[in-house]
């Protein structure tokens, strides 16, 4: 390959109004995978940089990845996959462990671990335990807010709806749903999908790549939406009619409502559908454009908004504190890593990352 490849960036967990919800089984498909590896250690052991690393020399070599990234900590990486190689590497620690499926016939495990001197690290041990403690009492109390956080949104919600005149958005939607399927006939085939999380709640607040996982397609379609005039059923529906007439979708998932499929790739088609919002917005120019907030009725409306806009400054100050406390557990977890990072032998861990290499490039037909 002469020329350097692309790089998806997603996020296959994340932190949500319903704890940490994950992903991960669907990173890589075991039907679809030629080989997975699996990255155990503790914190500061490399694991990120490791598949950093190796994804760098492959995209250099001019294959395509995806990077998917941590929620908790959006410059590090919870894994990679190599996709024109059909190959993953995986950080399989908590709070997203990863074990093998098929050990040997697709799964292995590399144990950076096996790489630290213990007694070092032992050196720090009540440090290390109260740390631990403490990022877990930070995510706990990041968790409480964003579920409070929920609950307001839901009000918030319940107060809009009322000013929803429900015809105007079944047409809008029975339109974009035509525009979007009504030239291909159901498969005789049933379609395939995969969830991910395309923004993320991280320390440095709502962050996502949309660019990279949507910007691509030929036909972009934005919906615009807001908690009352919501796109959720119709996302649904896209996705349902999407996998009835047999397509691949890719579907990524809202942190704020799980349920909610905010943006959907369908590759065949050449087409990506995102929704936009405050709190979630593609950087991207559409060819198509559905304003849902256009059936909310003003007469209605009007009346409601100081109670609106009391419901969203609530809804956005719990998000606020929910993303400052898991701002003070990464910092937490930083100190974490600094207690690994003096014992490791990163010069052995070299050596592993080249004997990786090689073997994924046996994969290379």
């Amino acid at each position: 390959m002469d020329q350097k490849g692309f790089i998806k960036h997603v996020f296959p967990g994340g932190n949500t109004t319903k704890g940490f919800v994950s992903f991960y089984d669907n990173i890589l498909f075991q039907e679809d995978a030629k080989k997975i590896i699996i990255l155990k250690g503790g914190p500061g052991v490399g694991k990120s940089s490791f598949m950093k690393k190796i994804s760098e020399r492959f995209y250099n070599l001019g294959y395509n990845l995806e990077h998917h990234h941590c929620s908790s900590d959006n410059n590090a990486l919870d894994g990679i996959v190599i996709t024109d190689l059909k190959v993953a590497i995986l950080d399989g620690t908590a709070p997203h462990v990863v074990d093998p499926i098929n050990p040997g016939a697709i799964d292995e495990i590399l144990n950076l671990g096996e790489y630290w001197n213990e007694e070092g690290i032992r050196k720090n041990k009540d440090r290390i335990m109260s740390i631990h403690k403490e990022v877990g009492r930070l995510f706990k109390k990041a968790y409480n807010y964003l579920a409070a956080g929920a609950a307001i949104y839901e009000a918030w919600a319940n107060t809009e709806r009322l000013a929803l005149n429900q015809s105007k958005l079944n047409l809008k939607s029975w339109e974009l749903l035509e525009s979007i399927f009504e030239k291909y006939p159901v498969k005789n085939q049933i379609g395939k999908d995969r969830h991910l999380f395309g923004t993320a709640i991280t320390p440095n607040g709502l962050t996502e790549y949309l660019h990279t996982i949507i910007g691509t397609s030929k036909n972009v379609y934005i919906i615009k939406d807001s908690p009352g005039a919501s796109a959720k059923q119709l996302m649904n529906r896209i996705h349902n009619e999407a996998v009835i007439k047999g397509f691949y979708v890719e579907c990524y998932h809202s942190p704020i409502d799980v349920d909610k499929i905010e943006d959907i790739l369908i590759p065949e088609l050449d087409c990506a559908i995102t929704v936009s919002n405050d709190y979630h917005k593609a950087k991207v120019l559409p060819t198509n454009v559905v304003d849902l907030t256009t059936c909310l009725e003003e007469s209605i409306y009007r009346p409601l908004q100081a109670e609106i806009d009391r419901d969203k400054k609530l809804f956005d100050d719990l998000l606020q504190r929910a993303i400052a406390s898991i701002q003070k557990a990464k910092k937490a977890h930083d100190e974490l890593e600094s207690y690994y990072i003096p014992s490791m032998d990163f010069e052995k861990i070299n050596d592993v990352l080249e004997n990786t290499v090689k073997k994924i490039m046996t994969f290379v037909e």
